[in-house]
């Protein structure tokens, strides 16, 4: 079941963020950018975009365990749980987010990550853009903007 998330939930959605960019990303992102991540998704920004009612909680089995969040014509903060991954959560996420986005514009957007470019890819977005940000340590984290046309 996927549905708008309630602003008592923030925490927990907070949590299923962290853990999984600290499951994932160091294994495709060096250190900081890994923590460039992190403050990027830091609470805050999270309960703001929670109480603006950007954000969706995807349960399974009783559990939250994936989230994303959709601004304008943008789909954001897409995470499934570590041990959710491979299951068909993401995809459900991004059905969801995608129909709701087709019914009010031709565009979708989103920044895409490494570890998901290829499945943006086969779901049919394009690379509009690619971005380098300078983070601590002298590293760096690279991402495309893609697009889906309808």
């Amino acid at each position: 079941m996927i549905r708008k998330a309630d602003v008592k939930e923030y925490d927990v959605i907070t949590a299923l963020v962290r853990k999984t960019i600290e499951a994932v990303y160091p294994k495709y992102y060096p250190a900081g950018a890994v923590r460039f991540f992190l403050e990027h998704h830091k609470p805050e920004k999270i309960l703001a975009d929670v109480n603006a009612g950007k954000v969706y909680v995807l349960e399974s089995d009783g559990v939250l365990a994936g989230t994303v969040t959709i601004d304008e014509n943008e789909i954001a903060r897409l995470f499934v749980k570590p041990s959710g991954q491979g299951s068909g959560l993401g995809r459900q996420l991004m059905d969801f987010a995608e129909n709701m986005i087709f019914g009010y514009s031709e565009t979708v957007r989103l920044a895409s990550s490494l570890p998901a470019k290829s499945i943006y890819i086969k779901r049919g977005y394009r690379e509009k853009e690619y971005r380098k940000i300078l983070t601590d340590n002298g590293d760096f984290l690279c991402y495309d903007v893609m697009e889906k046309v309808i």
